[in-house]
């Protein structure tokens, strides 16, 4: 128990993070392996390896495997099978435990020592002392899959299918068997690659040598050069280690008293296994081991023995031992069983753990975390820019209908609708195009708005991604780009009308002047909700507020459990769904008989807010789709790396899947994407119940989201290198890691309609928070709480630091930071201003908002004039001279008008007898001179444009109240 008690003690230092610690044995007792060698085993000698990681939840899972070398004595290796269950004791009986054998190990345990393990000869019983040779010996290794194994240096080891690395003193050589794959040779390239680094200290040549290749080229001929010169090869022939698995049926063994008994059975059933007895699960090529929570240690490490003793005689087979707990099963265990329950809380006894614990505390051991780690408390975040330009289409049978700004944010859920968001990126426009379908759509509608999707990725070349989002299941990312969203009850399109009966469709469908109720949800101005329920009295919540109306009658209802600001998100859709009527308040125990009287009576409703499927620790797989059938295999310890551009990949968080598309895959392939994706959550590989309306991204190579890379180290300049994954990898082994990159130009917004000009079309929003435009304000009282929430949102020093910050554009070169500009006025500003007269904008967003001032200092025009025209024809080198660049101007003092266009307010209002034409209607207010728009507005420009959209249109609407005019068009147009 004392080893039991060091091992505890060094794992207590690391079990709050991730980690893995490795142990040596030496005389029969475990000796910790330094970090430097973590990696280096030696083939006479037996290992323990530990590795802990903590989940999203806090929870630490143990996996402890033991190694054994090909030339480890039997009492060494039993040595080490005792330890891992004495391990697996003091960890409070919770961890899978692996048999490792050299040659032979699992993916998982070589997830921890990528690339690669080399095994030395040699261990510590035979007195062998690993020291570096004088002179370098030549060594050949082949590598079938992750494993990589020292063969005999002779032309016999060479074959066509596998890849082989020799490596001599001067030069790494890489044969490609002529079957081998481009992904298995670059995997490959990895191992020359840390043999290089290793043995090398990084200082040698490498080459790929190709199987077949000409004898003329000069590195194929020093290569058959070390043995003997060029010959062929003959054809590989099915050896011994390489019979296809038994493909017996799973037998199950009862071990009682150091004896196992066939349990005699017509299918695997959870209910066959007893808690206080142990079980071995024969499958061929894996052996598990089922120990019942009530078991005692002994009996665990005789259930381990006769284990060890089963597989002793099919060393050519080399079948993985696996030993579980009762209540960890694997998956891979589980799937093995015809029916298996759902997995519920184990109650797990402590008190061995308690007592080594307490042992170590008084040891003055700190044994904070044994049990679980600190909870990784995580706020949703979108990781998505949220400045960028949103276009709406409902789809109707084959055809999509465009939405105007107005209706955006309306979706019926009865119809499907496709989106398409064109925000910045890195260093290009990045494109999410996704598709909403509501839980009430046809089926018809549902197939065609994802081709229709499908066809605009593929328009774009597949540099957009691809989302497909169900009604009731929307991310946070679609929630943030909407940023507001009223889901109605009935449908527009022609399939739902014809599969619905007439009658149902009026009962149905949203009225404005019907009764209809609104569940309220979200968590601020820039995510906010109004769902449409059943207009009956089971339909609230106490933890939400709502919207009933009838017409002219309208009541907000607010549940007990709702907060400050669940109450302000109700005045803000109030301002949306019904801006012209006075609302009756109601607060849940206080209601009028009037509201009940419109849900049909009282009634019996919960409390609890709806939960939604949580994001969990994410897991990689490969995957094979042909013939409509998906195999897939996990990737353990994934990183940016392991995507292979020829390959899809998926990574599940359950909450939502990405399918990820490498640039190489072929079109049949890449157009099946959200296919593989609905195959995947349908299979369920993980018997983690996934849900089949999760969110589904298809994400192509090269155009990679932020909330996709946030899973990854990422580097883009790796998704935009040239070549297949092995010339990728060949070019950086070679030239020490300078890849080339092909990155691609920045292209026209999509959504601008493929325009040549950047300025979004005058129909769309220009408001990102009001997507509804309300008939006339209300001026509705905000509560503190509120207004500090809506304070995070104008305060650009308290935006969430996982999003981008909104676009800023400049009046000076990307290339020129405002330091450098001040540093260089005269610089900035010739290229500011020629850039403005080589492109003059269309619209005034291109300017604002500004934090940098490009003014006129002499020979200010009137801004009551028209001369502003014969203006900008003269000449530029006369207006540098007269320009500088200055901070923002302080609120009191008077703004320049920058060469702009001015026009007086009676000309930009709609209902002016001399309008002003060729302007951007959305956006009338830019074109006030200064003093008008403070005498309007009562506020400089730029306070006004720092102010969020929201607070941007209530001004505006304002302002039109006061001159008493009409307002028609968007939410933006007021004047």
């Amino acid at each position: 128990m004392l080893w039991c008690l060091s091992i505890a003690s060094a794992l207590f230092s690391l079990t709050i993070y991730s980690g893995l610690e490795v142990w040596r044995i030496e005389d029969f007792n475990p000796v910790p392996v330094p970090k430097s060698s973590f990696g280096k085993f030696f083939t006479g000698d037996s290992y323990v390896i530990l590795k802990t990681t903590s989940s999203k939840s806090g929870a630490l899972r143990h996996d402890i495997h033991y190694w054994l070398g090909k030339d480890t004595s039997q009492d060494e290796a039993g040595a080490a099978a005792i330890k891992t269950v004495e391990l697996d004791a003091a960890l409070g009986g919770r961890a899978v435990q692996y048999r490792e054998v050299q040659g032979h190990e699992t993916e998982k345990f070589l997830s921890y020592f990528k690339p690669c393990i080399i095994p030395l000869e040699g261990g510590v019983a035979s007195g062998f002392k690993h020291t570096e040779a004088e002179k370098h010996k030549t060594r050949l290794f082949v590598c079938r899959g992750k494993h990589v194994v020292h063969v005999p240096f002779a032309r016999s080891s060479l074959n066509h299918d596998d890849i082989f690395v020799l490596d001599t003193e001067s030069k790494i050589f890489q044969f490609n068997g002529s079957n081998s794959s481009i992904q298995e040779r670059a995997k490959a390239l990895e191992v020359v690659q840390y043999i290089k680094d290793t043995y090398h200290e990084g200082k040698c040549e490498v080459a790929a040598i190709e199987d077949g290749k000409l004898m003329a080229d000069p590195e194929t001929g020093e290569f058959w050069g070390f043995f003997g010169g060029f010959a062929p090869l003959p054809r590989k022939t099915v050896g011994e280690d390489e019979k296809p698995a038994d493909s017996r049926p799973p037998k199950l063994l009862c071990v009682e008293k150091g004896q196992a008994e066939l349990v005699e059975t017509d299918s695997l059933k959870r209910e066959l296994l007893d808690t206080n007895k142990c079980y071995i699960l024969d499958c061929g090529l894996e052996v598990f081991v089922w120990m019942g929570r009530n078991t005692s240690l002994d009996e665990r490490k005789s259930a381990s023995g006769v284990a060890d003793d089963l597989v002793s005689g099919t060393d050519k087979l080399k079948p993985q031992i696996i030993r579980i707990i009762e209540g960890f099963e694997t998956v891979m265990f589980r799937s093995k069983f015809d029916s298996w329950p759902q997995i519920t809380d184990v109650t797990v006894s402590e008190d061995g753990r308690g007592k080594v614990a307490a042992l170590l505390k008084r040891q003055g051991v700190n044994v904070k975390g044994l049990l679980k780690a600190d909870t990784v408390k995580e706020e949703p975040q979108p990781y998505i820019d949220c400045t960028g330009h949103l276009q709406v289409w409902r789809v109707n049978g084959q055809e999509k209908i465009l939405l105007q700004a107005s209706d955006q944010s309306k979706f019926y859920s009865g119809d499907c609708y496709i989106f398409q968001y064109t925000y910045p990126g890195e260093d290009k426009e990045d494109c999410l195009i996704g598709t909403w379908i509501g839980k009430n759509s046809v089926e018809e509608d549902r197939a065609s708005a994802n081709s229709l999707a499908s066809k605009m990725v593929e328009s774009m070349k597949f540099l957009a991604s691809q989302a497909r989002i169900y009604e009731g299941n929307e991310p946070i990312q679609f929630h943030t780009i909407l940023q507001t969203l009223i889901v109605l009850k009935g449908g527009l399109s022609d399939g739902y009308k014809t599969h619905v009966a007439e009658k149902e469709i009026q009962d149905e469908t949203y009225k404005e002047d019907g009764v209809a109720l609104f569940r309220i949800q979200g968590s601020g101005p820039d995510n906010m909700q109004a769902i449409q329920v059943d207009s009956v009295a089971s339909s609230l919540n106490s933890s939400y507020c709502y919207i009933l109306h009838n017409g002219p009658a309208v009541f907000t209802w607010s549940g007990s459990a709702t907060t400050a600001t669940d109450q302000e998100l109700v005045e803000r859709m109030l301002d949306l769904i019904k801006p012209n009527l006075q609302s009756k308040p109601q607060r849940e125990g206080t209601e009028s008989e009037q509201f009940w009287e419109l849900l049909g009576g009282k009634s019996e409703y919960p409390s609890q807010k709806i939960t939604r499927e949580a994001e969990s620790d994410p897991h990689l797989f490969s995957c094979n789709f042909s013939k409509g059938n998906l195999k897939v295999t996990e990737v353990y310890n994934f990183s940016q790396d392991d995507l292979m551009t020829e390959d899809i990949f998926i990574l599940d968080c359950h909450s939502e899947i990405f399918v990820w598309v490498g640039q190489q895959v072929d079109p049949k392939s890449r157009m099946q994407a959200l296919t593989i994706g609905e195959k995947f959550l349908e299979h369920d590989f993980l018997l983690e119940k996934l849900s089949h309306v999760a969110p589904v991204y298809v994400i192509n190579e090269g155009s990679e989201p932020p909330f996709f890379t946030r899973f990854f180290k990422w580097d883009s300049g790796k998704s935009a290198m040239l070549g297949n994954s092995f010339q990728r990898k060949l070019t950086i082994v070679k030239n020490g890691g300078a890849p080339l990159l092909d990155k691609p130009k920045r292209r026209t917004p999509a959504s601008y309609g493929g325009r040549s000009s950047s300025v979004p079309d005058k129909t769309q929003r220009s408001s990102r928070s009001m997507s509804v435009s309300p008939d006339r304000v209300r001026v509705r009282g905000r509560s503190p709480a509120f207004n500090a929430l809506a304070a995070n949102f104008e305060n650009p020093n308290a935006r969430n630091l996982s999003t981008p910050p909104p676009v800023v554009r400049k009046l000076y070169p990307k290339s020129v930071t405002p330091d450098s500009a001040k540093a260089a006025p005269k610089s900035a500003a010739i290229a500011a201003l020629s850039s403005s007269f080589e492109q003059p904008p269309s619209a005034r967003e291109s300017m604002i908002p500004r934090s940098v001032k490009v003014s006129l200092s002499t020979n200010k025009s009137n801004p009551e004039t028209n001369d502003k025209d014969k203006e900008r024809e003269n000449s530029v080198t006369n207006k540098v001279e007269s320009l500088s660049i200055k901070e923002d101007a302080k609120e009191d003092e008077a703004e320049d008008e920058e060469g702009l266009l001015i026009y007086p307010y009676e000309r930009l209002k709609i209902t002016s007898t001399d309008p002003v034409t060729d302007i951007d209607v959305t956006k009338r207010e830019t074109y006030l001179s200064s003093a008008e728009f403070k005498e309007k507005f009562g506020m400089t420009k730029d306070a006004f444009y720092k102010l969020p959209k929201w607070k941007q249109n209530k001004l505006k609407m304002a302002v039109h109240e006061e001159q008493n005019v009409e307002v028609k068009g968007t939410a933006s147009v007021f004047f």
